[in-house]
């Protein structure tokens, strides 16, 4: 889950992938691990009943999505800038028993890819967006309509992001403009007639802040179905 301090836009200058790859790898090596592990909590509601197929984990940070929905029994291309990330995240998934899905680390391909550059090849049942913001100059919404692109027939993309800065933080403006999950839908420009949307809604959540302390933050869910034809 590749998380930033602010949401971005279609950049207005020139985009430095080496920078981007820089920054996210340093972030990835100031600790033996950054997030918990766990998938995230709205893919596991979203996703949850849904019958396994192919999926694209787009920012898969550490791998604790990619790692949950392998042992669902989805066929998992995981993909994220950092080398850092993809590295731990194998090693985390070697580690974890089968399941339903047998062998967990055989069921997920890592792919490095800086989304701004390059875009993993085929198309997924299933396509995840987990809190794809970054500090940089990524262009998130282009990367966003890719991943549109990228959903097969009958196909459902699952889009994830932050609404607000979270109840802790004293410079609220550092995060820039997060936008709402109608602005999402409509920043993907998609074809009338061949979506349709199935969950647009933004929802608090609990999440502990630097402190130590519990705190709050408001993210927002858009999960929406290309039609069949």
């Amino acid at each position: 889950m590749t998380h930033g301090t602010r949401d971005t836009h279609e950049a207005g200058g020139a985009y430095d992938t080496a920078a981007e790859e820089e920054f996210w790898d340093g972030r990835y090596g100031e600790s033996e691990r950054i997030w918990s592990g766990d998938p995230n909590a709205a893919l596991v509601r979203e996703v949850s009943g849904m019958e396994p197929g192919t999926v694209l984990d787009l920012g898969c940070g550490e791998g604790g999505d990619a790692i949950w929905l392998a042992r669902q029994g989805w066929r998992v291309t995981a993909v994220d800038i950092s080398r850092i990330a993809l590295e731990r995240a194998a090693r985390h998934a070697a580690s974890v028993a089968g399941d339903v899905a047998g062998d967990v680390a055989g069921r997920i391909d890592w792919q490095r890819h800086d989304l701004a550059t390059s875009f993993p090849e085929g198309t997924f049942d299933l396509v995840s967006a987990q809190f794809l913001h970054s500090p940089g100059d990524m262009p998130r919404e282009r990367i966003l309509r890719a991943a549109a692109s990228a959903v097969a027939p009958g196909g459902v993309l699952l889009i994830v992001g932050h609404a607000g800065p979270p109840s802790w933080e004293t410079e609220p403006d550092r995060y820039g403009a997060l936008p709402t999950p109608r602005e999402v839908l409509e920043s993907l420009d998609l074809p009338d007639g061949e979506w349709e949307v199935l969950v647009s809604e933004e929802h608090p959540r609990t999440q502990t802040g630097p402190d130590g302390l519990p705190g709050t933050r408001t993210d927002n869910t858009l999960k929406i179905r290309r039609l069949a034809g």
